[in-house]
């Protein structure tokens, strides 16, 4: 799970993962160059990932927050960062066999894709009211789910990786 959203529902949703999951946020205002934080957050999951559990990434934050990133870094700066940071953290992820991830916002989603060199999805089943789950037609063949902010119920990450989870065992 990656969420750089900090819409209201994904706060919930964020929530709500964290207290069954392993979760960690990322500091925006750590200093560290994109790349290196998105390399730090993953091996902080590595054990978790070995053993093929969910994890969640986030920068999912409160709006007082949010503010005091923005006004420390600015706000294209700060924006900036977020998104170059969860692109190189799909990547690595991707690299360590992970193949299917839920995206939260929609700039997030947006770096995502790029990064990962996404030209094509296959629309899957519907997971919330206007997120399906999505299958690249490229290699190596990931599951994405790119939901914005505002989309889906507070167990949406949950309701998401049973969905993909019952669907391949069917």
């Amino acid at each position: 799970m990656l969420s750089g959203s900090c819409s209201e529902a994904t706060r919930a949703q964020v929530a709500a993962f964290a207290k069954l999951h392993a979760a960690i946020a990322l500091d925006p205002t750590s200093g560290m160059p994109p790349a290196a934080a998105a390399r730090e957050a993953v091996a902080r999951v590595e054990r978790d990932l070995a053993s093929n559990r969910p994890v969640l990434i986030y920068s999912t934050a409160e709006p007082d927050a949010v503010a005091k990133v923005q006004a420390k870094l600015g706000r294209e700066r700060a924006a900036r960062d977020i998104e170059q940071t969860f692109a190189h953290v799909a990547v690595e992820l991707v690299k360590r066999g992970v193949r299917k991830l839920v995206v939260a916002g929609g700039e997030t989603s947006g770096a995502v894709v790029s990064a990962l060199g996404v030209e094509a999805l296959a629309i899957g089943p519907q997971i919330d009211p206007g997120v399906p789950w999505t299958t690249t037609l490229g290699d190596p063949a990931l599951a994405l789910a790119l939901k914005s902010g505002n989309f889906g119920g507070e167990d949406f990450f949950e309701k998401a990786l049973r969905m993909l989870d019952s669907s391949r065992t069917s």
